[in-house]
């Protein structure tokens, strides 16, 4: 049911079927090394499956009654244009009176311009994968530097070795996942992880 927060191997599910989870051997940008990748905008070019988990993370937030109690003045804010499905389906699910995406600009993360101090409402900030972290604290001292209060942060897949608070605000997801991580790709062959699946670069 769409009015519930699916457990996490519901979410696991929706993500194979759709091939959004995949399974090889993958050389990410960074040039690390890794048996999973995660390509969520497949999963959310079905409509129910971004509504499933869209108001599947919204219920969390809503939740939290000190983010309920703020409602609907709230801003729902993707770090990227790769979060903004999960942004449009929390805001509609929250009834939430604002939706902003950043952009990479000039090796810079920022809003569009006209965006001025004052106009963001207190946010919640939502993508569909969280790695690093590095997208969500841009996006907080952006939202900092235009005078906007961040009061929630969520992602619809965490990976455990990605930071779980920024802060002192947790991130809030419907599945934690472990990705193991190799340098190389002599420690690639040398893990358990390591298969005969013909290697492949991704780009984000």
């Amino acid at each position: 049911m769409v009015n519930l927060v699916p457990p996490p191997e519901s979410v696991m599910n929706i993500l194979t079927k759709t091939d959004a989870y995949r399974k090889g051997h993958f050389i990410y940008p960074n040039g690390k090394h890794a048996s999973h990748y995660f390509q969520m905008p497949l999963a959310f070019r079905h409509y129910d499956n971004a509504r499933i988990l869209s108001v599947g993370l919204s219920r969390m937030f809503r939740m939290e009654k000190s983010i309920s109690s703020r409602l609907p003045n709230v801003a729902v804010v993707s770090p990227s244009p790769g979060g903004i499905m999960v942004a449009f389906g929390v805001r509609e699910a929250l009834s939430a009176q604002q939706i902003y995406w950043a952009e990479m600009e000039d090796g810079k993360r920022q809003f569009r311009q006209y965006i001025g101090k004052g106009d963001v409402f207190p946010a919640i900030i939502v993508d569909d994968i969280l790695r690093s972290g590095k997208a969500i604290r841009e996006t907080i001292d952006l939202l900092g530097e235009l005078g906007a209060e961040v009061i929630g942060i969520g992602s619809i897949v965490t990976f455990e070795d990605g930071p779980q608070e920024f802060e002192g605000i947790p991130v809030k997801s419907l599945l934690q996942f472990d990705v193991n991580f190799y340098e190389n790709e002599e420690e690639w062959k040398a893990s358990r992880s390591a298969s005969d699946a013909e290697e492949e670069t991704v780009r984000f």
